[in-house]
């Protein structure tokens, strides 16, 4: 049966304190280098790993952070925790991970949790379906730093990692408008949702810069599951004056609206035309992608937001009293062109 060596143990067999066993282990100066390099090889050959709830109690930290997203299998989660990860391991992080599935019971239980596992800090995409915040605030009393990313509550005083929605709403639909379509729609999620409130005014803002009438009717909203997804295209197509291209909140809005045209036996790219609020690998898998996608970077997104979290986690150690001021980082989206045809004009 194996035994675990300890402080003591490399402490007796050098004929040294434990206490300076532990400062060596730890690089403190008034150990002298000899010193080091011989608790340090003794250690080795023992054996030795540290006392990690001695290290924690010490410090006051877990060196672990907590990561709720709605779908790990999601393409876009799954890039943002790799940007996530990636960085958290550089800093000797660790990252704890769980999925709300978009349910907001779910997600309060896994914030429970976390709590209990006395994460240093929290990187949250919220639930869609989420509509109350008291779980959030109850981790700020707490002392528990959280930074949002991708889904973002509309709350003051928060930290958030998100891409430039108006702007990529607004890039989007002056696409359309280049290629002749005029009579667009958009299929946006939760009202709720800050990212939604911006796609609609980057929905507006280009129609305004055109000098065109803003239709209330041509934007319509979904709970996200392909029945929803599905009585919006309804409400779209029902209009006096149908959209001939419809922007899409994600790519899996995007799947379920194109196959969901076709069964209407509807032409993609010609009856109707797409463009999603998002670029995922999956649209390389289709026959009909949509026109255009707008790229939201999300490895980066994942980075940033870790490395943001760092930070404050870093000036809460230095300033304990002192309240952290709130990050709010905005990145720049990209529209990615995948159609190379000419323009075509739309009645």
């Amino acid at each position: 049966m194996s035994t675990i060596t300890t402080i003591k143990q490399i402490a007796s067999r050098l004929n040294i304190s434990a206490s300076s066993v532990s400062r060596a282990l730890n690089g403190h100066p008034s150990i002298g280098l000899r010193t080091k390099m011989r608790v340090a090889q003794l250690a080795k050959e023992m054996d030795y790993e540290p006392n990690q709830k001695a290290i924690f109690f010490q410090k006051g930290k877990t060196f672990t952070i907590g990561v709720i997203l709605p779908e790990l299998s999601e393409t876009f989660f799954s890039s943002a925790i790799s940007g996530i990860e990636d960085t958290a391991s550089k800093h000797n992080y660790s990252v704890l991970i769980g999925q709300s599935h978009n349910g907001e019971e779910r997600e309060k239980e896994i914030v429970s949790m976390m709590r209990k596992y006395r994460v240093d800090g929290l990187i949250i995409s919220m639930a869609k379906k989420t509509v109350n915040y008291d779980h959030f605030e109850m981790l700020k009393k707490n002392g528990i730093p959280i930074i949002f990313f991708d889904c973002i509550p509309n709350l003051v005083n928060i930290n958030y990692v998100a891409c430039d929605m108006q702007e990529g709403a607004e890039q989007a639909v002056k696409f359309l408008l280049k290629k002749g379509h005029r009579a667009i729609g958009m299929i946006n999620g939760p009202e709720k949702l800050l990212a939604c409130q911006q796609r609609v005014e980057g929905y507006i803002s280009a129609l305004q810069k055109q000098r065109l009438k803003y239709d209330p009717n041509m934007i319509v909203s979904s709970d996200l599951s392909r029945e929803g997804s599905a009585q919006a295209l309804d409400q779209l197509l029902a209009q006096k004056r149908k959209p001939t291209a419809i922007v899409l909140f994600n790519d899996y809005v995007a799947l379920d609206a194109i196959q969901i045209a076709k069964e209407k036996k509807l032409k993609i790219n010609e009856d109707i035309c797409f463009v999603t609020c998002g670029n995922g690998s999956i649209l390389d898998y289709i026959a009909f992608p949509p026109l255009a996608a707008l790229e939201q970077f999300p490895y980066q997104q994942g980075q940033k937001a870790m490395e943001s979290l760092l930070e404050i986690l870093g000036k809460q150690q230095l300033n304990s009293l002192e309240p952290v001021p709130n990050s709010k980082i905005i990145m720049e989206s990209k529209l990615i062109i995948h159609d190379k045809r000419p323009f075509i004009a739309h009645n």
